[in-house]
């Protein structure tokens, strides 16, 4: 879960950096954030719902 949520970070870095014209670069920070699990829904308490939050920041270059 950590390392999709890291991906995608970077899936939008990247997206971010191309439509500014931008080069993305190394990370400059990172926090781990929430991590929650509960349950879907009152009638599926087997089923889980589960939510990372990941703060990236990246170096952008011209």
């Amino acid at each position: 879960m950590i390392e999709e949520a890291t991906r995608k970070a970077r899936e939008v870095a990247q997206k971010f950096a191309a439509d500014s014209e931008s080069k993305l670069g190394k990370i400059r920070r990172a926090k781990q954030g929430q991590f929650s699990i509960s349950a879907r829904d009152k009638n599926s308490q087997h089923i889980k719902k589960v939510r990372v939050v990941s703060t990236v920041e990246y170096y952008l270059s011209d």
